[in-house]
Order: C-alpha cells, then structure tokens, then sequence
C-alpha cells in the first residue's frame, strides 16, 4: 500500500490581517511615548569634594499621569544595592512623605515639579560611586525605569588648565580687531578718495568759467572788429 503525501501550505494573511497589525504597532509605539521617564539631566556625574553638601537630582514625566507611582534611591555598594530612601506619591500635586533609609539624607524634591531629587550632606570618600534613581507607576502595569548618577568624591576640584582657550580667544579676538582696523582703513581711504575727486570736479567747472577778455580769446567779452568793407 503506497504512502501518500499531503503538502499543506502556511496560510497567507491577507489584507485586513495586515491592517490589524500597522494598527496594533502604532498604538504600541504611542504607548512607548506615555511612559514614565526618570531622568537625572543631561549631565549624569558629579565631581565633589570631600566633606561638601551635594544634591543628587532626578525627575519624572509621563503623559498619561501617575496614581501611587512608586520611587526610591539606590546606591551600588560594590554590587549590592542599598537602599538610599522610598515613597509613594498617590497623584500629581500631592508632596510624599519619604522614608530616609541613610543618615546625612534629605529629600529636596517637590511633587509639583515632578522633582524627587536628594540632599547628601557632609560627603565622605564612602558615599562616592553610582546612585540610581528608580520609578514605576501602576497606570504602566507596573514597568520599571531608572537613571543612574555617579559621583566622585575628591580631595580637591582639579583646576582646569585655560591655557590653549585664552589662546584661541586672543587669536580669535585679534582676528576681529584686525578685521575692523581693516574695514575702517578701507572705508576711510573710500571717504578720502570721493573727497579729493569731488575737489576735481569743482576745479573743472571753475576752469571752464574763466573770464578770457584780457587774452582776447574766442568767447572773450572783447568787442569784436567789423568786417571791412571791399571797395
């Protein structure tokens, strides 16, 4: 009894399956653009010196709002994460009352600026590495997002060698001055030039009115003589 093959070809999706997947990836793509973003600027260090008051800053958006969105502040402690503070803010406009976890801590944020920033004070060589700040919001079936800060702490601030700027600002600045002393040579030498030529012109109508009678000229005032007659 011979075996018979059947070949079952994939189903082909048409047009309306199609459809329903451009829809579904929009409408993903505008959820990607609600969600929470925790953000510590755009300049994620901060270079301190020992002993000083630092703020270690964060801030939150989202475009579909929060309802008891949760945050907290973690720092790496060579790979063990310690929990710095944590709260809960129910709604927009409402400030959280924070649990501070670390001595010479203090929360600075406000709520309404969507800010959830801390103090540290008094800084040690121990507090410098990498802080995270973490946020989730329950409106996003509870996804996560996070910034990390790092901060160095140091004996003294470098002093930052200005050399090569005060450099190319005097080049740059003598190139300007160099470029008006030209501008005002060329417009002055200009100025002069138009002076000495309209003096010219002057002196050229003046020639030509010159009284000619004593030299008795052609065009002079002189009486001219009579043709005499032929006899």
């Amino acid at each position: 009894m011979g075996v018979r093959w059947i070949v079952v070809e994939p189903v082909r999706l048409g047009p309306p399956y199609a459809t329903f997947g451009l829809v579904f990836s929009l409408l993903l793509g505008v959820w990607s653009a609600q969600a929470l973003e925790m953000s510590v600027g755009k300049v994620p260090f901060l270079e301190a010196v020992n002993g000083s008051t630092v703020t270690l800053p964060c801030t939150y958006a989202s475009c579909i709002g929060i309802e008891n969105l949760y945050f907290n502040w973690q720092f790496n402690d060579n790979g063990t994460m310690k929990k710095v503070c944590e709260s809960v803010i129910p709604s927009e406009g409402v400030e959280p009352d924070v649990n501070i976890y670390w001595k010479r801590v203090e929360f600075v944020g406000k709520n309404h600026h969507n800010n959830v920033s801390i103090l540290l004070w008094n800084i040690t060589f121990e507090d410098g590495g990498q802080y995270t700040c973490f946020g989730r919001n329950p409106k996003e079936h509870h996804k996560n997002h996070s910034a990390i800060f790092n901060l160095i702490v140091v004996d003294e601030l470098r002093e930052v060698d200005n050399t090569l700027t005060i450099i190319i600002a005097s080049a740059v600045g003598g190139a300007i001055a160099l470029l008006m002393g030209f501008m005002l040579l060329k417009n002055f030498t200009l100025f002069v030039l138009a002076k000495l030529e309209e003096k010219n012109k002057e002196c050229l109508v003046t020639s030509s009115g010159i009284d000619n009678t004593e030299n008795g000229l052609s065009g002079s005032k002189a009486d001219s003589k009579p043709t005499p007659k032929k006899k």
